[in-house]
């Protein structure tokens, strides 16, 4: 098998990162073991994947991402494309928010305003909709509720709702749960991230509306403040993973003593 053309996992991980900053190889192999893709092998049984396994890699990624499908969900709409009885790969990339319309088909869907997902984001849902909307089970988000990672409101009726800004947090934490991580596990992130906001807050108070003695921050003050957030969450995440392979590694090296 000609070798032009072709990409090794690492390679296509480091092509699609920027888009989606999450990816890893462990995610693209967990989605191979998940029956999504389906590279060539060579015959050292190295994974060689061709433009079209990233483009459907990038279908994959797109729709969990933007249109909140679940992965059984996005596979029976990839296996419907590949029988022809559907939409193809780079128009499954214009379907709306799972549960977010009402269609019968995928050629219904397709015929609906894909602005629907980016407004799912905007409002809060009733926890009884979780699993037609993000294909978890309501007890699932309520555990995270419990640990910490989200916080749910109530509804004047009584009724619990979501934000649709955590919906990305939740199918994360959902795809962590194939890992055995679960919500209980999550509370020590969530005690992390409550001790590194007062950090990052107090080392933030220069590009405040103090910096300049105004009793509210300029446009420019804004643009820096959150240029400077991005930077430094991106730096400490950085540290975090460092951190981590490196404890790693060294638990793996002890184990061989």
């Amino acid at each position: 098998m000609p070798d032009a053309g072709y990409l090794t996992i690492g390679k296509v991980v480091k092509r699609l990162q920027a888009q989606y900053p999450d990816l890893s190889v462990s995610k693209v192999r967990y989605l191979e073991d998940e029956g999504l893709l389906t590279p060539s092998r060579t015959p050292g049984g190295y994974r060689l994947y061709s433009q079209h396994d990233v483009r459907r890699l990038e279908t994959i990624l797109y729709l969990q991402k933007n249109r909140f499908m679940p992965l059984q969900v996005i596979k029976e709409e990839l296996a419907k494309s590949e029988a022809g009885m559907g939409s193809s790969v780079d128009d499954l990339q214009r379907v709306p928010a799972w549960g977010t319309g009402h269609a019968s088909s995928s050629s219904d869907v397709l015929g609906q305003d894909a602005r629907e997902g980016d407004e799912a984001l905007q409002k809060f849902h009733p926890i009884s909709r979780m699993p037609e909307l993000l294909g978890v089970s309501v007890s699932f988000v309520r555990e995270l509720s419990e640990a910490g990672v989200i916080s749910l409101r109530t509804s004047p009726h009584g009724r619990s709702l979501v934000d649709g800004r955590d919906f990305p947090l939740i199918r994360t934490c959902e795809e962590l749960r194939q890992f055995g991580i679960g919500p209980r596990n999550l509370r020590q992130y969530v005690q992390a991230a409550n001790r590194e906001s007062g950090m990052l807050e107090q080392a933030l108070t220069v590009f405040g509306a103090h910096a300049s003695g105004s009793s509210s921050p300029t446009d420019e003050q804004k643009e820096r403040y959150e240029q400077a957030l991005n930077r430094m969450i991106a730096l400490t995440n950085s540290v975090r993973e460092v951190l981590i392979r490196r404890s790693l590694r060294g638990t793996s090296q002890d184990h061989k003593l």
